[in-house]
């Protein structure tokens, strides 16, 4: 199976993207996490996405807050997909980071979940890998399943309720 790349800008990305790394480890994807900057180490971020078809990675996530051009700048190295996670940040809310993320000029795209969703990053990540790989697949079924289930029972003991 291959491997999902998360690269993020700051440690201070940690808490947003471990629900990222939780998510992946429930469906048992592997996974490998970095911290690069495009702005203060361009020449690693660069080097990671242009090696990291060769690498065995099969989509890239890629979280930052503020100026948050590290989901473009990976994507711009490589054809893999690449997921941007706009992380908040305490200055605009991580406005800054989702128009920064979401405004990716045409040849070079980015899919982007919202501000801080890591946790659709890793689903995002796992549906595309389950294009090839059937046992992902049956686990994301599995996964809508239970989720509906649990909505259902919800509305049951809230009609009985009211």
């Amino acid at each position: 199976m291959k491997k999902v790349g998360i690269v993020m800008g700051s440690d201070s990305d940690l808490p947003v993207v471990q629900k990222a790394i939780d998510t992946l480890k429930a469906f048992g994807v592997p996974y490998e996490v970095h911290i690069f900057s495009a702005h203060r180490t361009p020449e690693q971020s660069a080097k990671f996405a242009r090696e990291a078809k060769e690498n065995g990675f099969g989509v890239l996530i890629a979280a930052a807050g503020m100026a948050a051009h590290l989901a473009g700048s990976i994507a711009a190295g490589t054809i893999l997909p690449v997921i941007g996670i706009p992380c908040k940040s305490n200055t605009l809310d991580g406005i800054d980071a989702l128009l920064s993320t979401v405004q990716m000029p045409s040849g070079i795209p980015v899919a982007t979940v919202a501000i801080n969703g890591a946790v659709n990053a890793a689903l995002l990540s796992v549906q595309i890998l389950a294009l090839s790989e059937p046992e992902l697949a049956e686990k994301l079924t599995e996964k809508r399943n239970a989720d509906a289930a649990s909505v259902l029972k919800k509305d049951s003991e809230i009609a009985a309720k009211l």
